[in-house]
């Protein structure tokens, strides 16, 4: 693995792609003579801009590497940097669940457009699961979570900070039934429940998973990975399903985690302070429209 710690570069939009000195250097990092033949861009992400390579060596060798680089958004904690991802990376080589490996970095953006990571490209799709696939689905993202949580030296990555401290308590700009933020922001300023801290994904959702034939074959992403509560993670994936399936599907992914943690007692508190990391802080965010009425039937339920 090549590391580049030189003076910082300025960042870029999500759409960007890469410049010529930066497929350069990935040459450069694959060995003399190796050229990069295909360059594709790849969907989700508001604080990355990835793209899928297709690199050959200069012995007709072929690689497959995404190539992530970070956007101009603004971060989401002062940490949220290529060195936080560079360590995740590290540990999750002891892990049993599929997940990307660091190729070359290129942290600081000395020889890129941006600050860089080169990582392995996984075989695999965004989940599009049928209704009747649904709960073997939700069975396999709650087993993921377990190699996950059981790796070993968590307590070296950065801690786990809500994206929203809820300096400002206000309701969303569409909100329907303001009492419920409310109760959800009288909710979130008590203190945390007790729960067991691991290494954790902290931005677990159906969109950093890869699915072949109906088989999880790797989880991505892993830019916010901090030592925290279990339960964060468990919370993240709950409303992403049930935003996208429904709020059947949020108990069905609990009762799924249930069965192959022997069960765990998940205490809404999490839930509620995760839908409020959602809401806008500073300008960082925004919610469209028609999202706020499912946020609303989903605390609802929660409160």
């Amino acid at each position: 693995m090549e590391l580049v710690t030189h003076a910082s570069a300025p960042c870029l939009q999500t759409g960007s792609p890469p410049s010529r000195a930066t497929l350069r250097w990935v040459e450069d990092c694959l060995g003399q003579g190796a050229e990069v033949r295909m360059v594709r861009p790849l969907a989700g992400g508001s604080a990355h801009a990835n793209h899928a390579l297709l690199v050959e060596s200069r012995s007709g060798s072929a690689h497959r590497l995404v190539l992530r680089r970070w956007a101009a958004a603004a971060p989401r904690q002062a940490d949220f940097s290529p060195e936080r991802e560079i360590a995740a990376l590290a540990l999750l080589a002891g892990c049993q669940l599929p997940t990307p490996s660091l190729v070359a970095a290129d942290p600081a953006g000395a020889y890129c457009d941006a600050p860089a990571l080169l990582i392995t490209r996984l075989v695999g799709h965004p989940p599009r699961p049928a209704p009747d696939d649904l709960p073997e689905y939700l069975i396999q993202l709650a087993a993921a979570l377990l190699s996950v949580h059981a790796l070993g030296g968590a307590s070296t990555m950065p801690p786990y900070v809500p994206y929203n401290h809820l300096d400002q308590r206000a309701a969303p700009r569409h909100a329907l039934r303001p009492e419920l933020w409310e109760r959800a922001f009288e909710v979130a300023a008590g203190p945390w429940p007790d729960a067991p801290s691991r290494f954790i994904h902290r931005d677990y959702h159906p969109d950093n998973t890869l699915w072949s034939y109906g088989r999880l074959t790797g989880v991505v992403d892993w830019s916010d990975a901090s030592y925290g509560p279990i339960a964060v993670d468990i919370a993240h994936m709950r409303l992403n399903v049930a935003l996208r399936y429904g709020p059947a599907a949020a108990e069905r992914f609990t009762s799924a985690f249930d069965q192959v943690s022997g069960g765990y007692p998940h205490d809404p508190y999490w839930d509620v302070r995760c839908v409020l990391d959602l809401l806008p802080e500073n300008g960082t965010r925004t919610l469209d429209e028609p999202t706020v009425p499912l946020l609303e039937d989903y605390l609802a339920a929660l409160l």
